[in-house]
């Protein structure tokens, strides 16, 4: 139990479902304190038929803060993450700004818990995309260690936000009418097309996304040697990400072996019957924190591969759980929270 838990960007749309996370699995912190900018403090926020203050995010609004759970754009988060340390207080960021930095754990609790102990007041939630792509690939590490992965995403409009998703209604409606629609989102028409550009160019013809996922994916697993070729691109889905896996493994794994490990893993589901038609849908995930497997078979073009299909839904498990899950292992756990600064490790 921890006295005050603060959500800073409480009212958009991941900092929403982590409020209501956050009163449904009933967390253990005798207060919950709620900021966001000037702009949207002073209105409550109702979440399931009760009505929380907001406050204008300040550096005072740490002072007796012992967690904060931050989703907020990268820039905000540079400003306030070291108002609310110098404060005392354990941040779980969202943002992109502080997951690669070498003394900030980046953490999925079923994938590196261990990772918390080090902790200097910062812990990164990875990227949604990242998270999902890992907790499968994780079991499969574990058993036969994982050398290579051809990845392509098919990510919901919603990671880029609600206008985003304002959006895709918009041109959707735009293209059953016979016209293309507004863009102010996205470079390209969203509605019955696909966009293969996720994040600006970053490097050798990839994208900012495309490298994140590589980046975190080695950082997680504390394994630079794993090989990573990543394809991220934008469909025209309101909510959860999808992603088509070749994953290369050191040891030979069968079908029925990768089936086990992943239907053992903590946070992963398979739904896997080609013949029933059964696998892995946005629409039929969405809402839930699982990681959904399905479509898995051998690669018959490498000695060792298994290709598979996943989704998850990217505002729950991808962003929101993800981050609840950590601040639920700080609660509970003293020697977590102190991490590595305050015990002076």
């Amino acid at each position: 139990m921890i006295d005050t838990l603060a959500v800073v960007g409480a009212t958009g749309a991941v900092g929403r479902i982590i409020v209501e996370l956050l009163l449904e699995r009933q967390f253990p912190a005798r207060r919950l304190k709620l900021l966001a900018s000037a702009r949207s403090a002073g209105r409550p926020l109702e979440v399931k038929g009760t009505s929380l203050d907001v406050e204008e995010l300040a550096p005072d609004s740490f002072a007796g803060v012992d967690v904060a759970i931050g989703s907020t754009p990268d820039e905000v988060a540079a400003e306030f993450v070291p108002w609310a340390v110098e404060r005392g207080t354990v941040v779980v960021d969202e943002s992109a700004f502080f997951r690669m930095q070498p003394d900030v754990p980046l953490v999925i609790p079923e994938v590196n818990p261990e990772a918390l102990a080090g902790h200097r007041g910062i812990i990164a939630s990875p990227n949604c995309s990242t998270t999902q792509m890992v907790m499968v690939i994780k079991p499969l590490h574990d058993a036969a260690r994982v050398t290579r992965v051809v990845a392509s995403t098919y990510q919901a409009v919603s990671g880029a936000g609600l206008a985003a998703c304002e959006e895709l209604r918009q041109g959707a409606a735009a293209w059953l009418a016979g016209d293309e629609g507004l863009r102010k989102i996205f470079p390209h028409p969203i509605a019955a097309n696909l966009i293969p550009q996720i994040g600006s160019h970053k490097d050798r013809g990839f994208t900012s996304e495309e490298m994140k996922m590589v980046h975190e994916t080695r950082k997680i697993l504390g394994d630079a040697s794993i090989g990573l070729c990543v394809t991220c691109v934008r469909a025209p889905v309101a909510d959860c990400h999808s992603e088509s896996l070749l994953i290369e493994t050191e040891r030979k794994l069968s079908v029925d072996e990768a089936r086990q490990l992943l239907a053992g893993a903590a946070g992963v589901v398979v739904d896997d019957e080609l013949t029933a038609m059964r696998y892995p849908t946005p629409l039929g995930c969405r809402g839930r924190d699982e990681v959904f497997v399905g479509r898995i078979r051998e690669d018959d073009s490498c000695p060792a591969g298994i290709a598979l299909w996943c989704v998850s839904d990217n505002l729950r498990k991808g962003a929101a759980t993800n981050a609840v899950q950590i601040a639920e292992r700080l609660a509970s756990d003293p020697v977590a929270l102190a991490g590595a600064g305050r015990r002076g490790g």
